[in-house]
């Protein structure tokens, strides 16, 4: 979907007059140490209202001129996208749809969810190619945004081009999938092979330990983030079949070259210029040496990377604000 520049200026900017649109958000943002969707939905939720538009998160209200979606499943209020299929009838409301998870993660009822709501949405986001072909979305109402991080994490940004054996992650989630397995391996190499280090931060499985990693645990504070991964020199991540990765994101923004698991999904599209991939324990060695001995031509082209979800938030207000 292509919008005219200018037409776009004097909607969201108000100039055609008093256009101000309610929009219903159905998550609320929450502060703290989340991922990358409550990243999205707090921005998304203030850039409307820094131009002026009404953003509520419940189904109260009968003008409501946009609902975007972006979880279908039921939120804290119990409303779910059955109940924005019956307000678009009653009230002409527009849907918008972020599927930004396809149940990869354990949860093949949010695949099936996804994978319905999507072909009835008005318009659909997709923060990656993998996530719009996971989901065999194949209408043309639609747009691949990849994600982008916060500005906080170029703060720090690390230009250094001299590499160090330093491998750095960090998740939020405790899911399976975010491959433990393999920083359990990496755990212990770093034992026997003292010339490699690695910090985790993050939160981890319960039972999990480890004996000779740096473990940081979560925090909310994105600059601290940004610092602690810009002190290292490569990024891991060994997450597998994510829609919308902006942990190796952050990492990028922090300056680091990334060394990523080979079915992570959405982290291929991100990282493929800027990273080196693997596909089991040894492999995954060899990709860090690989990424350390040409280490200044992997860094000059992460020190390219500048998208910021700013850049993003204003594509999906775009296409909001839009919308027919």
């Amino acid at each position: 979907m292509n919008f005219q520049h200018n037409t776009l200026m004097k909607i969201v900017t108000g100039s055609l007059g008093e256009i101000s649109l309610k929009i219903y958000i159905n998550r609320e943002p929450v502060a703290g140490p989340w991922g990358g969707g409550n990243k999205t939905i707090t921005n998304l939720s203030n850039k409307l209202k820094e131009l002026g538009h009404k953003v509520i998160h419940q189904l109260t209200d009968e003008d409501i001129d946009i609902i975007y979606c972006h979880d279908p499943r039921p939120n804290v209020y119990g409303e779910w996208y059955q109940h924005f299929l019956h307000h678009r009838v009653l009230f002409k409301s527009k849907i918008v749809q972020r599927v930004g998870d396809v149940g990869s993660h354990g949860k093949p009822d949010l695949y099936n969810l996804a994978k319905q709501t999507s072909n009835m949405s008005d318009f659909v986001l997709f923060p990656s190619e993998w996530a719009k072909e996971a989901i065999e979305f194949s209408k043309e109402n639609c747009e691949v945004i990849h994600n982008a991080p916060l500005k906080e994490f170029y703060k720090h940004r690390n230009t250094n081009t001299k590499p160090k054996f330093n491998i750095v992650t960090h998740h939020w989630s405790t899911n399976p999938k975010k491959g433990f397995h393999f920083y359990k391996f990496l755990d212990d190499f770093v034992g026997k092979n003292p010339e490699y280090s690695f910090t985790y931060i993050g939160r981890l499985p319960e039972g999990t330990k480890f004996n000779n990693i740096n473990h940081i645990p979560a925090t909310g504070n994105n600059e601290e983030i940004g610092r602690l991964l810009s002190e290292n020199s490569i990024y891991l991540s060994a997450s597998e079949e994510e829609a919308g990765a902006n942990h190796v994101l952050e990492g990028l923004a922090a300056g680091l070259p990334v060394v990523y698991r080979e079915n992570g999904g959405s982290i291929d599209n991100y990282c493929k210029n800027y990273g080196y991939k693997f596909n089991n324990f040894n492999s995954m060695i060899e990709a860090i040496n690989h990424v350390y001995d040409n280490y200044k031509n992997y860094k000059s082209k992460v020190l390219q990377y500048d998208n910021t979800i700013d850049k993003v938030i204003d594509k999906y207000v775009e296409i909001i604000c839009n919308i027919k």
